[in-house]
Protein backbone atom coordinates (compact mmCIF):
# COMPACT_ATOMS: atom_id res chain seq x y z
CA UNK A 1 0.00 0.00 0.00
CA UNK A 2 2.85 2.31 0.88
CA UNK A 3 4.42 1.70 -2.51
CA UNK A 4 1.14 2.39 -4.30
CA UNK A 5 0.63 5.64 -2.38
CA UNK A 6 4.20 6.67 -3.13
CA UNK A 7 3.74 6.01 -6.84
CA UNK A 8 0.54 8.02 -6.87
CA UNK A 9 2.27 10.93 -5.10
CA UNK A 10 5.11 10.82 -7.61
CA UNK A 11 2.62 10.79 -10.53
CA UNK A 12 0.72 13.74 -9.07
CA UNK A 13 3.96 15.67 -8.54
CA UNK A 14 5.11 14.86 -12.04
CA UNK A 15 1.72 15.89 -13.44
CA UNK A 16 1.81 19.15 -11.51
CA UNK A 17 5.39 19.74 -12.61
CA UNK A 18 4.36 19.05 -16.21
CA UNK A 19 1.44 21.45 -15.98
CA UNK A 20 3.56 24.18 -14.45
CA UNK A 21 6.24 23.55 -17.07
CA UNK A 22 3.67 23.86 -19.84
CA UNK A 23 2.27 27.06 -18.32
CA UNK A 24 5.80 28.42 -17.87
CA UNK A 25 6.69 27.57 -21.46
CA UNK A 26 3.51 29.23 -22.69
CA UNK A 27 4.18 32.27 -20.54
CA UNK A 28 7.74 32.48 -21.81
CA UNK A 29 6.49 32.13 -25.38
CA UNK A 30 3.97 34.92 -24.94
CA UNK A 31 6.26 37.26 -23.01
CA UNK A 32 9.45 36.71 -24.96
CA UNK A 33 8.76 35.35 -28.42
CA UNK A 34 5.37 37.01 -28.92
CA UNK A 35 6.19 40.13 -26.91
CA UNK A 36 6.37 42.51 -29.87
CA UNK A 37 3.09 41.28 -31.34
CA UNK A 38 1.06 41.67 -28.16
CA UNK A 39 2.75 44.91 -27.20
CA UNK A 40 1.65 46.29 -30.56
CA UNK A 41 -1.91 45.07 -30.02
CA UNK A 42 -1.96 46.64 -26.59
CA UNK A 43 -0.62 49.88 -27.97
CA UNK A 44 -3.24 49.91 -30.69
CA UNK A 45 -5.93 49.71 -28.01
CA UNK A 46 -4.53 52.64 -26.05
CA UNK A 47 -2.10 54.53 -28.35
CA UNK A 48 -3.36 56.52 -31.34
CA UNK A 49 -1.32 58.09 -34.14
CA UNK A 50 -2.82 61.54 -34.60
CA UNK A 51 -2.11 63.58 -37.73
CA UNK A 52 -1.21 67.22 -37.20
CA UNK A 53 -2.52 68.94 -40.30
CA UNK A 54 -0.37 71.72 -41.72
CA UNK A 55 -2.22 75.03 -42.20
CA UNK A 56 -2.34 75.85 -45.93
CA UNK A 57 -0.67 79.07 -46.96
CA UNK A 58 -2.57 82.17 -48.03
CA UNK A 59 -2.79 83.70 -51.47
CA UNK A 60 -2.60 87.49 -51.47
CA UNK A 61 -2.52 90.20 -54.13
CA UNK A 62 0.41 92.55 -54.77
CA UNK A 63 -0.73 94.84 -51.94
CA UNK A 64 -1.34 92.06 -49.41
CA UNK A 65 -5.11 91.72 -49.73
CA UNK A 66 -6.13 88.15 -48.86
CA UNK A 67 -7.48 86.21 -51.81
CA UNK A 68 -7.49 82.70 -50.30
CA UNK A 69 -7.14 81.57 -46.70
CA UNK A 70 -7.81 78.39 -44.73
CA UNK A 71 -10.38 78.50 -41.92
CA UNK A 72 -9.58 76.04 -39.08
CA UNK A 73 -12.32 73.45 -38.53
CA UNK A 74 -12.79 70.09 -36.83
CA UNK A 75 -13.77 66.61 -37.95
CA UNK A 76 -15.98 64.88 -35.37
CA UNK A 77 -15.17 61.19 -34.91
CA UNK A 78 -16.42 58.43 -32.62
CA UNK A 79 -14.63 55.53 -30.93
CA UNK A 80 -17.29 52.84 -30.62
CA UNK A 81 -15.23 50.90 -28.08
CA UNK A 82 -15.59 53.83 -25.63
CA UNK A 83 -19.31 54.45 -26.12
CA UNK A 84 -21.53 52.57 -23.66
CA UNK A 85 -24.81 54.36 -24.38
CA UNK A 86 -25.09 55.35 -28.08
CA UNK A 87 -28.64 56.69 -27.66
CA UNK A 88 -27.63 59.20 -24.97
CA UNK A 89 -24.53 60.30 -26.85
CA UNK A 90 -26.51 60.81 -30.07
CA UNK A 91 -29.20 62.78 -28.25
CA UNK A 92 -26.53 64.98 -26.66
CA UNK A 93 -24.70 66.02 -29.84
CA UNK A 94 -27.15 65.71 -32.75
CA UNK A 95 -28.60 69.22 -32.48
CA UNK A 96 -25.13 70.79 -32.29
CA UNK A 97 -24.09 68.87 -35.40
CA UNK A 98 -27.37 69.79 -37.12
CA UNK A 99 -27.98 66.12 -37.87
CA UNK A 100 -30.94 63.82 -37.11
CA UNK A 101 -30.53 61.91 -33.84
CA UNK A 102 -31.23 58.60 -35.61
CA UNK A 103 -28.45 59.23 -38.14
CA UNK A 104 -25.90 60.00 -35.43
CA UNK A 105 -26.97 57.01 -33.36
CA UNK A 106 -26.66 54.70 -36.36
CA UNK A 107 -23.10 55.88 -36.98
CA UNK A 108 -21.89 55.49 -33.42
CA UNK A 109 -23.61 52.17 -32.64
CA UNK A 110 -20.52 50.17 -33.51
CA UNK A 111 -17.50 48.53 -31.97
CA UNK A 112 -15.15 50.15 -34.46
CA UNK A 113 -12.53 52.41 -32.96
CA UNK A 114 -12.80 55.05 -35.68
CA UNK A 115 -16.01 56.37 -37.23
CA UNK A 116 -16.21 59.76 -38.94
CA UNK A 117 -19.45 61.50 -37.98
CA UNK A 118 -19.11 64.89 -39.68
CA UNK A 119 -16.39 66.95 -41.36
CA UNK A 120 -15.80 70.70 -41.41
CA UNK A 121 -17.38 71.48 -38.06
CA UNK A 122 -16.62 74.99 -36.69
CA UNK A 123 -14.31 75.07 -33.70
CA UNK A 124 -16.98 76.75 -31.55
CA UNK A 125 -19.34 73.86 -32.26
CA UNK A 126 -16.62 71.36 -31.34
CA UNK A 127 -16.08 73.14 -28.00
CA UNK A 128 -19.83 73.10 -27.32
CA UNK A 129 -19.96 69.34 -28.00
CA UNK A 130 -17.02 68.70 -25.69
CA UNK A 131 -18.61 70.75 -22.88
CA UNK A 132 -21.97 69.01 -23.18
CA UNK A 133 -20.41 65.55 -23.13
CA UNK A 134 -18.39 66.45 -20.05
CA UNK A 135 -21.51 67.73 -18.28
CA UNK A 136 -23.37 64.49 -19.00
CA UNK A 137 -20.32 62.36 -18.26
CA UNK A 138 -20.36 60.75 -21.69
CA UNK A 139 -17.34 59.68 -23.67
CA UNK A 140 -16.29 58.29 -27.03
CA UNK A 141 -16.49 61.46 -29.18
CA UNK A 142 -13.21 63.02 -30.33
CA UNK A 143 -12.01 65.65 -32.79
CA UNK A 144 -9.42 65.88 -35.55
CA UNK A 145 -7.99 69.01 -37.10
CA UNK A 146 -9.59 70.04 -40.39
CA UNK A 147 -9.86 73.19 -42.47
CA UNK A 148 -11.91 74.82 -45.19
CA UNK A 149 -10.54 77.02 -47.96
CA UNK A 150 -12.23 80.41 -48.06
CA UNK A 151 -12.14 82.86 -50.98
CA UNK A 152 -13.31 86.23 -49.61
CA UNK A 153 -13.86 87.82 -53.04
CA UNK A 154 -16.12 85.08 -54.37
CA UNK A 155 -15.99 84.79 -58.15
CA UNK A 156 -13.57 87.66 -58.61
CA UNK A 157 -10.24 86.43 -60.04
CA UNK A 158 -11.56 82.85 -59.83
CA UNK A 159 -9.71 81.62 -62.92
CA UNK A 160 -6.38 82.81 -61.54
CA UNK A 161 -6.83 81.58 -57.96
CA UNK A 162 -8.45 78.22 -58.73
CA UNK A 163 -9.92 75.99 -56.02
CA UNK A 164 -9.24 72.81 -54.02
CA UNK A 165 -10.55 69.25 -53.94
CA UNK A 166 -11.64 67.20 -50.91
CA UNK A 167 -8.07 65.99 -50.36
CA UNK A 168 -6.99 69.61 -49.85
CA UNK A 169 -4.97 69.70 -53.07
CA UNK A 170 -5.18 72.48 -55.63
CA UNK A 171 -7.24 71.75 -58.73
CA UNK A 172 -6.91 74.87 -60.89
CA UNK A 173 -5.12 78.18 -60.95
CA UNK A 174 -2.52 79.19 -58.40
CA UNK A 175 -3.91 76.63 -55.97
CA UNK A 176 -2.60 73.99 -58.38
CA UNK A 177 0.62 75.51 -59.77
CA UNK A 178 1.84 76.66 -56.34
CA UNK A 179 0.41 73.65 -54.46
CA UNK A 180 3.85 72.38 -53.42
CA UNK A 181 4.48 75.64 -51.57
CA UNK A 182 0.98 76.28 -50.24
CA UNK A 183 0.16 72.87 -48.76
CA UNK A 184 2.97 72.66 -46.17
CA UNK A 185 3.94 69.38 -44.52
CA UNK A 186 1.69 67.47 -42.09
CA UNK A 187 3.08 66.33 -38.74
CA UNK A 188 1.98 63.62 -36.31
CA UNK A 189 1.93 62.63 -32.65
CA UNK A 190 1.31 59.38 -30.79
CA UNK A 191 -1.10 59.82 -27.89
CA UNK A 192 -2.09 57.31 -25.17
CA UNK A 193 -5.59 57.12 -23.72
CA UNK A 194 -6.89 55.58 -20.50
CA UNK A 195 -9.85 53.19 -20.34
CA UNK A 196 -12.21 56.20 -20.39
CA UNK A 197 -10.65 57.49 -23.60
CA UNK A 198 -8.89 60.45 -21.99
CA UNK A 199 -5.45 61.39 -23.26
CA UNK A 200 -2.58 60.66 -20.87
CA UNK A 201 -0.52 63.74 -21.62
CA UNK A 202 2.52 62.68 -19.49
CA UNK A 203 2.76 59.57 -21.66
CA UNK A 204 2.57 61.43 -24.98
CA UNK A 205 4.97 59.70 -27.37
CA UNK A 206 6.85 60.60 -30.52
CA UNK A 207 5.82 63.84 -32.14
CA UNK A 208 6.75 65.75 -35.29
CA UNK A 209 5.29 69.19 -35.75
CA UNK A 210 3.60 70.33 -38.93
CA UNK A 211 5.26 72.89 -41.19
CA UNK A 212 2.78 75.54 -42.23
CA UNK A 213 2.35 76.15 -45.91
CA UNK A 214 4.06 79.13 -47.48
CA UNK A 215 2.08 82.08 -48.81
CA UNK A 216 1.91 83.21 -52.44
CA UNK A 217 1.91 86.88 -53.40
CA UNK A 218 0.49 87.55 -56.86
CA UNK A 219 1.25 90.39 -59.25
CA UNK A 220 -2.48 91.13 -59.41
CA UNK A 221 -3.69 94.49 -58.09
CA UNK A 222 -7.20 93.83 -56.78
CA UNK A 223 -8.28 97.43 -57.27
CA UNK A 224 -7.47 97.09 -60.96
CA UNK A 225 -9.06 93.65 -60.98
CA UNK A 226 -12.25 95.12 -59.57
CA UNK A 227 -12.28 97.83 -62.24
CA UNK A 228 -11.75 95.28 -64.99
CA UNK A 229 -14.44 92.92 -63.73
CA UNK A 230 -16.98 95.72 -63.29
CA UNK A 231 -16.53 97.09 -66.81
CA UNK A 232 -16.05 93.75 -68.59
CA UNK A 233 -18.95 92.26 -66.63
CA UNK A 234 -21.20 95.13 -67.76
CA UNK A 235 -20.20 94.50 -71.39
CA UNK A 236 -20.78 90.76 -70.95
CA UNK A 237 -24.30 91.37 -69.72
CA UNK A 238 -24.98 93.96 -72.43
CA UNK A 239 -23.70 92.03 -75.44
CA UNK A 240 -24.19 88.45 -74.19
CA UNK A 241 -21.09 87.00 -75.88
CA UNK A 242 -20.02 83.39 -75.63
CA UNK A 243 -17.07 84.56 -73.59
CA UNK A 244 -15.21 87.77 -72.73
CA UNK A 245 -11.60 88.22 -71.65
CA UNK A 246 -9.46 91.11 -70.47
CA UNK A 247 -5.77 90.98 -69.59
CA UNK A 248 -3.79 93.95 -68.29
CA UNK A 249 0.02 93.64 -68.31
CA UNK A 250 2.86 95.86 -67.15
CA UNK A 251 4.96 95.75 -70.35
CA UNK A 252 8.36 96.50 -68.83
CA UNK A 253 8.21 93.53 -66.44
CA UNK A 254 5.55 91.17 -67.82
CA UNK A 255 3.62 91.40 -64.54
CA UNK A 256 -0.09 90.66 -64.94
CA UNK A 257 -1.98 93.44 -63.16
CA UNK A 258 -5.48 92.09 -63.84
CA UNK A 259 -6.99 89.12 -65.64
CA UNK A 260 -10.69 88.41 -65.97
CA UNK A 261 -12.90 86.00 -67.90
CA UNK A 262 -16.65 85.80 -68.24
CA UNK A 263 -18.45 83.56 -67.52
CA UNK A 264 -16.76 82.80 -64.21
CA UNK A 265 -17.49 80.77 -61.06
CA UNK A 266 -17.30 80.95 -57.27
CA UNK A 267 -14.34 78.89 -55.96
CA UNK A 268 -16.11 78.62 -52.58
CA UNK A 269 -18.66 76.35 -54.30
CA UNK A 270 -16.89 75.06 -57.42
CA UNK A 271 -19.30 72.14 -57.87
CA UNK A 272 -22.12 74.62 -58.50
CA UNK A 273 -20.31 76.18 -61.47
CA UNK A 274 -20.64 74.91 -65.02
CA UNK A 275 -17.55 73.39 -66.63
CA UNK A 276 -17.48 76.10 -69.32
CA UNK A 277 -17.38 78.78 -66.62
CA UNK A 278 -14.24 77.24 -65.10
CA UNK A 279 -12.20 77.58 -68.30
CA UNK A 280 -9.45 80.17 -68.11
CA UNK A 281 -10.14 81.53 -71.58
CA UNK A 282 -7.18 83.92 -71.35
CA UNK A 283 -4.73 81.05 -71.73
CA UNK A 284 -6.67 78.12 -73.23
CA UNK A 285 -9.07 79.66 -75.76
CA UNK A 286 -7.88 79.73 -79.35
CA UNK A 287 -9.11 82.62 -81.48
CA UNK A 288 -8.27 84.08 -84.83
CA UNK A 289 -7.10 87.53 -83.72
CA UNK A 290 -8.13 89.48 -86.78
CA UNK A 291 -6.69 92.94 -87.39
CA UNK A 292 -4.88 93.23 -84.04
CA UNK A 293 -2.40 90.81 -85.63
CA UNK A 294 -1.47 93.52 -88.17
CA UNK A 295 0.64 95.10 -85.42
CA UNK A 296 3.03 92.14 -85.64
CA UNK A 297 3.07 92.20 -89.45
CA UNK A 298 3.91 95.91 -89.59
CA UNK A 299 6.56 95.61 -86.88
CA UNK A 300 8.28 92.77 -88.72
CA UNK A 301 8.40 94.66 -92.03
CA UNK A 302 9.67 97.83 -90.34
CA UNK A 303 12.29 95.91 -88.38
CA UNK A 304 13.59 94.36 -91.61
CA UNK A 305 13.98 97.92 -93.01
CA UNK A 306 11.95 96.92 -96.04
CA UNK A 307 9.61 99.88 -95.48
CA UNK A 308 9.22 103.00 -93.37
CA UNK A 309 6.01 104.52 -92.00
CA UNK A 310 5.76 106.81 -95.01
CA UNK A 311 6.39 104.05 -97.59
CA UNK A 312 3.42 103.84 -99.96
CA UNK A 313 1.95 100.40 -100.60
CA UNK A 314 -0.40 99.77 -103.54
CA UNK A 315 -3.69 98.54 -102.09
CA UNK A 316 -5.36 97.69 -105.39
CA UNK A 317 -8.43 99.86 -104.72
CA UNK A 318 -9.72 97.30 -102.26
CA UNK A 319 -9.63 94.19 -104.45
CA UNK A 320 -6.49 92.05 -104.69
CA UNK A 321 -6.36 88.85 -106.74
CA UNK A 322 -3.68 86.46 -105.55
CA UNK A 323 -3.29 82.71 -106.16
CA UNK A 324 -6.73 82.60 -107.69
CA UNK A 325 -8.46 84.11 -104.65
CA UNK A 326 -9.64 87.68 -104.06
CA UNK A 327 -8.69 89.57 -100.90
CA UNK A 328 -10.82 92.60 -100.08
CA UNK A 329 -10.55 95.63 -97.84
CA UNK A 330 -13.51 96.55 -95.67
CA UNK A 331 -14.55 99.50 -93.59
CA UNK A 332 -13.78 102.93 -95.07
CA UNK A 333 -12.08 101.46 -98.14
CA UNK A 334 -11.37 100.79 -100.91
CA UNK A 335 -7.92 102.37 -100.93
CA UNK A 336 -5.77 102.75 -104.05
CA UNK A 337 -2.56 103.42 -102.11
CA UNK A 338 -1.74 103.66 -98.42
CA UNK A 339 1.34 104.50 -96.39
CA UNK A 340 2.51 101.82 -93.97
CA UNK A 341 1.18 103.98 -91.11
CA UNK A 342 -2.22 104.24 -92.77
CA UNK A 343 -2.34 100.49 -93.38
CA UNK A 344 -2.70 100.25 -89.60
CA UNK A 345 -4.86 103.35 -89.26
CA UNK A 346 -7.30 102.20 -91.95
CA UNK A 347 -6.82 98.49 -91.07
CA UNK A 348 -6.11 97.48 -94.64
CA UNK A 349 -6.08 93.73 -95.26
CA UNK A 350 -4.42 94.15 -98.64
CA UNK A 351 -1.76 96.47 -97.28
CA UNK A 352 -0.87 93.99 -94.52
CA UNK A 353 -0.67 91.16 -97.06
CA UNK A 354 1.68 93.24 -99.23
CA UNK A 355 3.96 93.88 -96.21
CA UNK A 356 4.22 90.16 -95.50
CA UNK A 357 4.86 89.39 -99.15
CA UNK A 358 7.79 91.81 -99.11
CA UNK A 359 9.35 89.68 -96.34
CA UNK A 360 8.61 86.34 -97.95
CA UNK A 361 6.94 83.31 -96.41
CA UNK A 362 9.91 81.98 -94.46
CA UNK A 363 10.95 85.29 -92.90
CA UNK A 364 7.38 86.25 -92.07
CA UNK A 365 6.82 82.91 -90.33
CA UNK A 366 10.06 83.34 -88.37
CA UNK A 367 8.84 86.67 -87.01
CA UNK A 368 5.58 85.13 -85.86
CA UNK A 369 7.58 82.57 -83.89
CA UNK A 370 9.96 85.23 -82.57
CA UNK A 371 6.96 87.13 -81.20
CA UNK A 372 5.96 83.98 -79.29
CA UNK A 373 3.12 82.61 -81.37
CA UNK A 374 2.95 78.85 -81.67
CA UNK A 375 4.50 78.32 -78.21
CA UNK A 376 3.35 78.62 -74.61
CA UNK A 377 4.24 81.88 -72.91
CA UNK A 378 5.19 80.04 -69.70
CA UNK A 379 2.80 81.87 -67.37
CA UNK A 380 2.41 80.10 -64.02
CA UNK A 381 -1.15 78.96 -64.65
CA UNK A 382 -2.23 75.43 -65.60
CA UNK A 383 -3.58 74.38 -68.96
CA UNK A 384 -1.95 76.96 -71.23
CA UNK A 385 -1.90 75.95 -74.87
CA UNK A 386 0.56 76.89 -77.60
CA UNK A 387 -1.78 78.01 -80.36
CA UNK A 388 -1.43 77.12 -84.03
CA UNK A 389 0.94 78.80 -86.48
CA UNK A 390 1.48 76.73 -89.61
CA UNK A 391 4.94 76.56 -91.11
CA UNK A 392 5.47 77.33 -94.83
CA UNK A 393 6.84 73.79 -95.07
CA UNK A 394 3.75 72.12 -93.58
CA UNK A 395 0.51 70.95 -95.13
CA UNK A 396 -1.34 73.62 -93.17
CA UNK A 397 0.27 76.37 -95.26
CA UNK A 398 -1.57 77.13 -98.51
CA UNK A 399 -0.76 79.39 -101.42
CA UNK A 400 -2.88 82.20 -99.93
CA UNK A 401 -1.55 81.88 -96.35
CA UNK A 402 0.96 84.67 -96.95
CA UNK A 403 -1.98 87.01 -97.67
CA UNK A 404 -4.37 85.84 -94.92
CA UNK A 405 -2.13 85.28 -91.90
CA UNK A 406 -0.81 88.89 -91.86
CA UNK A 407 -4.34 90.13 -91.16
CA UNK A 408 -4.92 87.57 -88.39
CA UNK A 409 -6.79 84.94 -90.38
CA UNK A 410 -5.66 81.32 -90.59
CA UNK A 411 -3.77 81.57 -87.29
CA UNK A 412 -4.97 80.54 -83.83
CA UNK A 413 -3.60 82.38 -80.81
CA UNK A 414 -4.45 82.81 -77.14
CA UNK A 415 -5.28 86.16 -75.56
CA UNK A 416 -2.18 85.94 -73.34
CA UNK A 417 0.01 85.54 -76.44
CA UNK A 418 -1.42 88.70 -77.98
CA UNK A 419 -0.89 90.74 -74.82
CA UNK A 420 2.67 89.47 -74.45
CA UNK A 421 3.52 90.23 -78.10
CA UNK A 422 2.11 93.77 -78.05
CA UNK A 423 3.82 94.42 -74.71
CA UNK A 424 7.09 93.84 -76.56
CA UNK A 425 6.13 96.77 -78.84
CA UNK A 426 5.21 98.87 -75.81
CA UNK A 427 8.46 98.29 -73.89
CA UNK A 428 10.93 98.82 -76.73
CA UNK A 429 11.24 95.33 -78.21
CA UNK A 430 11.62 92.86 -75.33
CA UNK A 431 9.41 89.78 -75.15
CA UNK A 432 8.84 89.23 -71.43
CA UNK A 433 7.71 86.12 -69.60
CA UNK A 434 4.20 86.84 -68.25
CA UNK A 435 4.39 86.90 -64.45
CA UNK A 436 1.39 86.11 -62.27
CA UNK A 437 3.27 85.16 -59.04
CA UNK A 438 5.55 87.72 -57.44
CA UNK A 439 6.97 85.74 -54.53
CA UNK A 440 6.51 82.90 -52.07
CA UNK A 441 6.93 83.95 -48.43
CA UNK A 442 6.55 82.38 -44.98
CA UNK A 443 4.25 83.36 -42.10
CA UNK A 444 6.86 85.78 -40.80
CA UNK A 445 7.04 87.60 -44.13
CA UNK A 446 10.42 86.20 -45.12
CA UNK A 447 10.75 85.64 -48.85
CA UNK A 448 11.31 81.99 -49.80
CA UNK A 449 11.19 82.17 -53.61
CA UNK A 450 11.21 85.26 -55.83
CA UNK A 451 9.95 85.47 -59.40
CA UNK A 452 11.78 88.44 -60.92
CA UNK A 453 11.03 89.79 -64.41
CA UNK A 454 12.36 87.42 -67.04
CA UNK A 455 13.38 88.37 -70.58
CA UNK A 456 12.50 85.69 -73.11
CA UNK A 457 14.24 87.35 -76.08
CA UNK A 458 14.50 90.57 -77.99
CA UNK A 459 12.10 90.61 -80.94
CA UNK A 460 12.57 93.97 -82.69
CA UNK A 461 14.70 97.06 -82.15
CA UNK A 462 13.61 100.16 -80.24
CA UNK A 463 13.38 102.31 -83.35
CA UNK A 464 10.85 99.90 -84.83
CA UNK A 465 8.67 99.97 -81.71
CA UNK A 466 8.66 103.76 -81.70
CA UNK A 467 7.40 103.81 -85.28
CA UNK A 468 4.70 101.25 -84.56
CA UNK A 469 3.52 103.22 -81.52
CA UNK A 470 3.22 106.39 -83.63
CA UNK A 471 0.98 104.53 -86.08
CA UNK A 472 -1.07 102.91 -83.30
CA UNK A 473 -1.59 106.32 -81.72
CA UNK A 474 -3.01 107.49 -85.02
CA UNK A 475 -5.33 104.46 -85.06
CA UNK A 476 -6.91 105.85 -81.89
CA UNK A 477 -6.82 109.52 -82.88
CA UNK A 478 -8.15 109.28 -86.45
CA UNK A 479 -8.61 105.61 -87.34
CA UNK A 480 -10.83 102.68 -86.42
CA UNK A 481 -10.38 103.05 -82.65
CA UNK A 482 -11.61 106.55 -81.84
CA UNK A 483 -13.82 105.04 -79.14
CA UNK A 484 -10.65 103.93 -77.33
CA UNK A 485 -9.63 107.53 -76.57
CA UNK A 486 -9.03 108.05 -72.85
CA UNK A 487 -9.82 111.54 -71.50
CA UNK A 488 -6.61 113.14 -70.29
CA UNK A 489 -4.35 110.34 -71.48
CA UNK A 490 -2.79 109.42 -74.79
CA UNK A 491 -3.51 105.90 -75.94
CA UNK A 492 -2.39 103.73 -78.82
CA UNK A 493 -3.76 100.44 -80.07
CA UNK A 494 -5.51 98.41 -82.70
CA UNK A 495 -9.00 97.05 -83.26
CA UNK A 496 -9.78 93.53 -84.40
CA UNK A 497 -12.90 92.04 -85.96
CA UNK A 498 -12.42 88.40 -86.94
CA UNK A 499 -14.95 86.05 -88.47
CA UNK A 500 -15.43 82.88 -86.43
CA UNK A 501 -14.18 79.74 -88.18
CA UNK A 502 -16.80 77.15 -88.99
CA UNK A 503 -15.83 73.64 -87.79
CA UNK A 504 -17.21 72.34 -91.10
CA UNK A 505 -14.92 74.63 -93.06
CA UNK A 506 -14.86 78.30 -93.99
CA UNK A 507 -16.34 80.95 -91.70
CA UNK A 508 -19.68 81.43 -89.99
CA UNK A 509 -21.84 84.25 -91.24
CA UNK A 510 -22.30 87.31 -88.99
CA UNK A 511 -20.43 85.76 -86.05
CA UNK A 512 -17.30 87.54 -84.92
CA UNK A 513 -14.57 87.75 -82.33
CA UNK A 514 -14.11 91.47 -81.64
CA UNK A 515 -11.21 92.95 -79.75
CA UNK A 516 -9.09 95.96 -78.99
CA UNK A 517 -5.53 95.88 -77.69
CA UNK A 518 -3.90 99.09 -76.58
CA UNK A 519 -1.46 100.87 -74.29
CA UNK A 520 -1.55 103.90 -71.97
CA UNK A 521 0.20 106.34 -72.07
CA UNK A 522 1.12 105.98 -75.73
CA UNK A 523 4.72 107.22 -75.44
CA UNK A 524 5.86 105.31 -72.37
CA UNK A 525 3.10 102.78 -71.60
CA UNK A 526 2.40 101.79 -68.01
CA UNK A 527 0.07 99.03 -69.09
CA UNK A 528 -1.01 97.08 -72.14
CA UNK A 529 -4.55 95.75 -72.16
CA UNK A 530 -6.59 93.43 -74.36
CA UNK A 531 -10.39 93.45 -74.37
CA UNK A 532 -11.88 90.55 -76.34
CA UNK A 533 -15.50 89.42 -76.76
CA UNK A 534 -16.43 86.26 -78.63
CA UNK A 535 -19.70 86.10 -80.59
CA UNK A 536 -21.72 89.02 -79.22
CA UNK A 537 -25.47 88.72 -79.72
CA UNK A 538 -25.95 92.03 -81.53
CA UNK A 539 -26.63 93.01 -85.16
CA UNK A 540 -23.68 92.42 -87.49
CA UNK A 541 -23.41 96.11 -88.46
CA UNK A 542 -22.70 96.96 -84.80
CA UNK A 543 -20.37 94.06 -84.06
CA UNK A 544 -16.90 95.55 -84.54
CA UNK A 545 -13.84 95.87 -82.37
CA UNK A 546 -14.03 99.65 -82.63
CA UNK A 547 -17.65 99.84 -81.48
CA UNK A 548 -17.77 97.05 -78.87
CA UNK A 549 -14.31 96.38 -77.41
CA UNK A 550 -12.70 99.83 -77.76
CA UNK A 551 -15.22 101.63 -75.48
CA UNK A 552 -14.71 98.99 -72.78
CA UNK A 553 -10.95 99.56 -73.04
CA UNK A 554 -11.43 103.33 -72.64
CA UNK A 555 -13.57 102.97 -69.52
CA UNK A 556 -11.15 100.58 -67.84
CA UNK A 557 -8.07 102.55 -68.91
CA UNK A 558 -9.35 105.86 -67.53
CA UNK A 559 -10.08 104.39 -64.10
CA UNK A 560 -6.85 102.35 -64.10
CA UNK A 561 -4.71 105.35 -64.99
CA UNK A 562 -6.09 107.31 -62.06
CA UNK A 563 -5.58 104.42 -59.67
CA UNK A 564 -1.96 103.97 -60.81
CA UNK A 565 -1.30 107.69 -60.42
CA UNK A 566 -0.34 108.16 -64.07
CA UNK A 567 0.18 111.83 -64.86
CA UNK A 568 -2.24 113.02 -67.58
CA UNK A 569 -0.43 113.91 -70.81
CA UNK A 570 -3.40 115.37 -72.71
CA UNK A 571 -5.62 118.35 -72.12
CA UNK A 572 -9.37 118.18 -72.65
CA UNK A 573 -10.93 120.48 -75.24
CA UNK A 574 -14.36 122.07 -74.70
CA UNK A 575 -16.05 119.24 -76.62
CA UNK A 576 -14.47 116.71 -74.21
CA UNK A 577 -12.30 115.20 -76.92
CA UNK A 578 -8.65 114.48 -76.06
CA UNK A 579 -6.15 116.88 -77.56
CA UNK A 580 -2.41 116.24 -77.76
CA UNK A 581 -0.64 118.46 -75.30
CA UNK A 582 2.88 117.61 -76.42
CA UNK A 583 2.48 117.17 -80.16
CA UNK A 584 4.15 114.37 -82.06
CA UNK A 585 5.06 114.74 -85.72
CA UNK A 586 2.97 112.35 -87.80
CA UNK A 587 4.48 110.67 -90.85
CA UNK A 588 3.80 112.18 -94.25
CA UNK A 589 0.80 110.60 -95.93
CA UNK A 590 0.39 110.12 -99.65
Amino acid sequence: MIKIAKRRAICVCLGLAGCFSAFSARLAYLQVIQHEKYATLAAENHVVRQTIHAPRGMIVDSRGEILAVSEPLKTVIADGTHITDPARVAAAIADLLEMPVAEVQEKITTKRAYVRIKKQVPEQTALAIRDRLNQEKLRGIYFEEDSRRVYPNGSMLSHVIGFMNREHDGVQGIELTMNRYLRGSDGFRFIERDRLGRELVPHRGEERGARSGYNARLTIDMTLQNIVEEELGAAFRKYNPEMATTIMMEPQTGRILALANFPNFDPNTPAAGEDAAKKNCAIINLVEPGSTFKIVTAAAALNEHLVDLSTVIPCESGRFLYAGRILRDHGSGPFPDLSVADILVKSSNIGSAKLAMKMGEKRFYEYLRIFGFGERTGISLPGEIAGIIHSPFSSGWSKISITRMPMGQGVAVTPIQMVTAVSAIANGGNLMLPQIVEEIFDHEGKSIVNFPPSLVRRVVDTETTQKVKVALRDVVNRGTAKAAQVPGYSSAGKTGTAEKPDPKGGYMKNRYVVSFIGMVPAENPRFVMLVLLDDCKIPAHQNYGGTVAAPVFAKIAERAARHLGIQPDLEINPENAPTIKLTQTAPAQR
